[in-house]
């Protein structure tokens, strides 16, 4: 797992880097919670994201947003964030060209990024959102939603109510053309304290059913 430093929008960005062994390997972009509170790409549930896609071959690439770290630049409220989910996507493929495709991974703040992130690729074919702040920040950007994914939750979430995250769940699922998984965490907090492995467990268990559809489907 090397450590990486590419070049973002305000200057070196700090990363971690998992190359994959086949060429054709996709891609996982995985986003960190909120620079503003304590959100690193060493957070729990980002590290253990970035391993469950590299023990499943993919190309995986953690790294700080700006002004976290080693990363240089200053807190951007969410445009320059996304600016640099977008050139850490870019680093990532000029590693791998042939890759044929990618998913982004984000918790809290980092599902938020995300999302935004999965408007602007194509390439983009699913994504994991874990607790997406939809109290807190706007997503009626999703207007469609391009990917299928999951999105994860606490019924315990006291920083994003259940409520919240169910309204953005029940509209995304009217869109035709995608397939929106959602699983509710029973007694999980915003952070899933003592609740980590069955969410790493959720999140496994989808990432090999969309691969494993893949296969049946070539």
């Amino acid at each position: 797992m090397p450590e990486v430093i590419f070049n973002g929008p305000a200057g070196r960005l700090e990363g971690r880097f998992q190359p994959a062994k086949s060429r054709s390997a996709p891609i996982a972009l995985i986003l960190h919670p909120h620079p503003q509170f304590g959100g690193t790409m060493n957070n729990q549930i980002v590290y253990q994201l970035f391993y469950m896609f590299a023990k499943r071959e993919f190309a995986v690439l953690r790294f700080n947003f700006r002004g976290v770290g080693r990363s240089q630049g200053e807190f951007d409220h969410g445009s320059g964030e996304l600016s640099d989910a977008a050139a850490a996507l870019d680093w990532v493929q000029t590693i791998h060209p042939d890759a044929r495709a990618c998913w982004i991974a984000g918790f809290s703040f980092g599902a938020w990024i995300g999302m935004q992130l999965l408007m602007r690729r194509p390439e983009v074919e699913g994504f994991i959102s874990i607790a997406p702040p939809a109290n807190l920040n706007d997503f009626s950007f999703l207007a469609p939603c391009p990917s299928s994914g999951l999105i994860a939750h606490g019924d315990a979430d006291k920083v994003v109510p259940v409520k919240d995250v169910q309204a953005l769940v029940d509209k995304l699922k009217t869109q035709k053309g995608i397939v929106i998984d959602q699983t509710t965490i029973s007694g999980a907090n915003h952070f899933f304290e003592n609740h980590v492995e069955e969410l790493i467990g959720v999140c496994s268990d989808y990432v090999d059913r969309r691969l494993a559809a893949i296969t049946d489907a070539a």
